[in-house]
């Protein structure tokens, strides 16, 4: 990998053109590449860009994941994988567990996720994620996401979900999730993994950073029926056609009440605020809107970033992602992430995970698998939950 790094990108950074100057370069039809330097705060910095057009009825884009949501590859072994020309990270997710002795750090990510339609996983609560702070007005459900129309947009995503069982109704606050509301009951299916669901009771609303719950209850149910509980969150594969509610404090409460050999109906789905259905969706935070950057945005921390940005309508998507070579790492501000993005012609814009996540990949022409195009700033690959994958037939 690190030699096709050092093929593609690292032999062209140094006085690469300007934005002004840049070329595209088609990594298929519908699809082009460029990369150019962009004057910064902190210096100059590298920048690659993927350009989507989703008026080709041959191009999509599509959510990149290891097929589970506590699960972790880097984009060149998802996009690989997947078949994807070209692709970027994702979302921001729990990376390590250094406040919590013992707690295994589940690598899932923050936000919500859709892949291919199917409602993969909620957001945690916002005191609770992982990245810099948010943008005023923004939540850890805010999502980038293609609908069923077609066209790419931001969005939120709410999960709204029950538990019925026996004429009572339990409020549902979390799907495959690595941290659950305080007093709340989260679901978890095959859809989650293996890791350890321990990490979903610790940290409060407010501070992610606080102890781990004392009081937790799980309840497993098999094919609309209570088979097993247990008073701690337990670990590995959940079988097909088997959920595991896990409550903590009053959510644990309730849970209590149910019994093996009772029946259950757990139900649950991701609401747009929006009202439109989705193809693929994952999350981050906005940045731009109505072709203007967002208020409050922070305008001293300069780093390495991952972002997207849309135009013409949804019908044109940007991958973006700043270079990680030592010469650029510095990289950008969020506020100068939103002007590079509405420099490029995007009226939309929204930051992904950055920093050693940092990574766009793209076929060359002619080639079966795609190359890393940026230099990602920890010198190799990084694995992450998920990402933004480039698709063609």
């Amino acid at each position: 990998m690190l030699t096709a790094l050092g093929t593609v990108a690292g032999g062209v950074l140094v006085g690469a053109a300007p934005a002004g100057a840049a070329t595209w370069t088609t990594i298929a039809a519908g699809v082009a590449y460029r990369q150019y330097d962009l004057p910064a705060a902190a210096g100059t910095t590298h920048v690659h860009v993927l350009s989507v057009d989703l008026t080709n009825t041959h191009v999509r884009l599509g959510l990149l994941y290891p097929g589970k949501v506590a699960s972790r590859a880097t984009v060149s072994q998802l996009a690989t994988a997947q078949k994807a020309v070209a692709g970027i990270n994702g979302d921001f997710f729990n990376i390590s567990e250094v406040q919590h002795p013992g707690v295994v750090a589940t690598g899932a990510a923050v936000g919500p996720a859709i892949a291919a339609g199917k409602v993969l996983k909620g957001a945690v609560p916002d005191g609770q994620r992982f990245g810099p702070a948010l943008p005023p007005g923004t939540t850890t459900k805010n999502v980038v996401g293609v609908g069923t129309d077609g066209r790419a947009r931001l969005d939120s995503l709410t999960l709204k979900g029950s538990v019925s069982a026996s004429g009572r109704l339990l409020p549902l606050a979390g799907l495959n999730q690595y941290a659950l509301a305080e007093n709340s009951i989260g679901a978890y299916t095959s859809d989650w993994g293996s890791v350890s669901r321990v990490r979903a009771t610790c940290g409060t609303d407010t501070e992610r950073a606080a102890g781990c719950s004392a009081s937790t209850y799980e309840v497993t149910v098999r094919r609309g029926v209570v088979v097993s509980t247990s008073a701690t969150p337990g670990s590995g594969a959940i079988a097909a056609g088997t959920t595991v509610l896990l409550g903590r404090e009053a959510g644990a409460q309730r849970l209590r009440t149910l019994v093996r050999g009772q029946r259950v109906a757990v139900r649950y789905g991701l609401t747009a605020a929006s009202q439109r259905a989705y193809r693929f969706a994952l999350g981050g935070y906005p940045v731009l809107s109505g072709g203007q950057p967002l208020t409050g945005l922070d305008a001293r921390t300069s780093a390495v970033r991952t972002a997207v940005g849309i135009a013409a309508g949804g019908q044109r998507v940007l991958l973006f992602a700043v270079d990680g070579g030592a010469a650029y790492r510095k990289g950008l501000t969020i506020a100068e992430v939103a002007t590079a993005l509405k420099n490029l012609g995007a009226t939309e814009g929204f930051s992904l995970d950055g920093g050693g996540s940092s990574t766009l990949v793209a076929r060359a022409q002619g080639a079966s698998k795609v190359t890393v195009r940026n230099h990602p700033s920890d010198g190799v690959e990084r694995p992450v939950p998920n990402g933004i994958g480039v698709f063609t037939q």
